[in-house]
């Protein structure tokens, strides 16, 4: 079984997860959740580094000849090392894509000011890897950045849509709106944000669009893949789905139906230290 193999820190990337697998329903998928040690919004670089390649050196024992890391903070602190370090000496044929880069790509289309907004969590915001990506791309757009560190536990502890949840939402949307009037676009930079959508949309004004990443990262997949028919011909296509985490098994399920709605298999797994 050679799957597609989808990484997050938790369970945010199952919003990644969940288009992908829509719009690419033949192929086969392994998910990977490491829970146990969520969230790694605040954890340090070196940490997200070592974190995330134990488990993409992890997807990769299992088969998974692509991996995607469907997680803003892997995607903006492990990403570049992974690809130009480790996968040169283990595999060239190996690949391990993220989230920002396809997100980044559909930003000049969708602003009509060139004034785009990042919501985030704290590593993500502090990265700048949007501020970069999107400097790189399209300089002529100016890029505001918003951290908000509550919107991850309401969402993991199913309070995204309590009147307790009002509070956070609406307050780093009036900042972030107060630092740049001029905002169009909100790139929602957490896997997790998704969930936020309908409060998020009830508190901008009009002619500010929210922007989730799940459809647009799964159209680029599916045009990179039309693009490399070798990696393509890799991939298995039976449908299958797996999931995995290093949290409990009782715990992801429950956890995981908020995203997916429905009820499914888990494996519970172990990271290491091995990167072989």
């Amino acid at each position: 079984m050679s799957s597609i193999g989808i990484f997050d820190s938790g369970y945010g990337g199952l919003t990644i997860f969940d288009k992908i697998q829509k719009a690419l329903p033949r192929y086969d998928y392994t998910y990977l959740g490491d829970n146990a040690r969520a969230p790694y919004g605040t954890r340090s670089f070196d940490v997200v580094c070592r974190f995330t390649r134990q488990a993409v050196m992890r997807l990769f024992r299992e088969d998974c000849r692509l991996v995607i890391l469907a997680c803003n903070t892997a995607s903006a602190k492990a990403l570049r090392n992974i690809q130009q370090k480790d996968l040169p000496r283990l595999d060239p044929d190996l690949r391990v894509l993220g989230v920002i880069r396809p997100t980044v790509e559909a930003i000049d289309s969708i602003s009509r000011t060139k004034h785009v907004g990042v919501l985030g969590t704290t590593g993500t915001i502090v990265s700048r890897s949007y501020d970069i990506e999107i400097k790189h791309l399209f300089p002529h757009i100016t890029v505001t950045g918003e951290a908000c560190p509550m919107w991850v536990p309401l969402v993991e502890n199913n309070e995204y849509n309590s009147p307790g949840a009002d509070y956070f939402i609406k307050k780093h949307l009036e900042h972030i709106l107060t630092l740049d009037g001029a905002i169009d676009t909100l790139v929602l930079g957490c896997t997790h944000y998704p969930l936020l959508l309908d409060k998020i949309r009830s508190f901008l004004p009009p002619g500010v669009t929210p922007f989730p990443q799940g459809g647009r990262v799964a159209e680029s997949l599916a045009d990179y893949l039309s693009r490399h028919q070798e990696i393509d011909g890799r991939l298995t296509k039976q449908g299958r789905r797996r999931f995995l985490t290093t949290e409990s098994v009782g715990k992801f399920s429950e956890t995981a139906s908020i995203f997916l709605h429905q009820s499914i298999e888990v494996e519970q797994i172990t990271l290491t230290e091995s990167l072989q």
